[in-house]
């Protein structure tokens, strides 16, 4: 038996076989936010979004380091969590495309944290940030939920790199 074992023969997919693997699995979609030091808001459409701990109340968001926004969450004490609903496509377009104030003209509140807040959505979330590490090409910011607010309707999807409704099935 060979002294390197499986570690010796494994090695990682290509990226296009990652992605198409990920897009296989179906995702609510967010728009994650903060402010800077100026007070500022900063945010962007996320979709790697997860509960992390019941006991303390965690979540976790995962950033590019090539995100635009990346120093301002650095930066920041606390984020948002917007859970965006099935009619606001349009809202995670806007904040998905780079290169313009994503916040230019568009109606938010700070919440108690001072984390930016969108109307409509399905759920308002604040977090304080617990921890952030680096794992590959993104950065984990660990948030405790400090206040959340729900709204009823239904989500907005991304399945296999298309926005998507829900269907009833049963």
């Amino acid at each position: 038996m060979s002294s390197e074992g499986l570690e010796g023969r494994v090695r990682p997919v290509s990226s296009d076989v990652f992605r198409r693997a990920c897009s296989r699995f179906p995702t609510g979609v967010t728009i994650a936010s903060v402010v800077d030091q100026q007070g500022v808001p900063h945010g962007l459409t996320v979709n790697s979004f997860t509960s992390v701990s019941l006991d303390p109340p965690l979540v976790l968001v995962a950033l590019a380091h090539s995100a635009s926004v990346i120093d301002a969450f650095r930066g920041a004490r606390f984020f948002s969590v917007n859970v965006l609903a099935a009619g606001q496509r349009a809202l995670s377009e806007r904040f998905a495309l780079k290169g313009h104030d994503r916040f230019d003209g568009l109606a938010w509140h700070a919440g108690e944290t001072g984390a930016p807040l969108l109307p409509g959505t399905l759920a308002e979330i604040e977090c304080a940030i617990q921890q952030r590490f680096t794992a590959g090409d993104h950065d984990l910011f660990v948030g405790e939920m400090v206040r959340a607010v729900v709204h009823e309707g239904e989500p907005l999807l991304y399945f296999s790199r298309r926005y998507r409704k829900l269907a009833d099935a049963f």
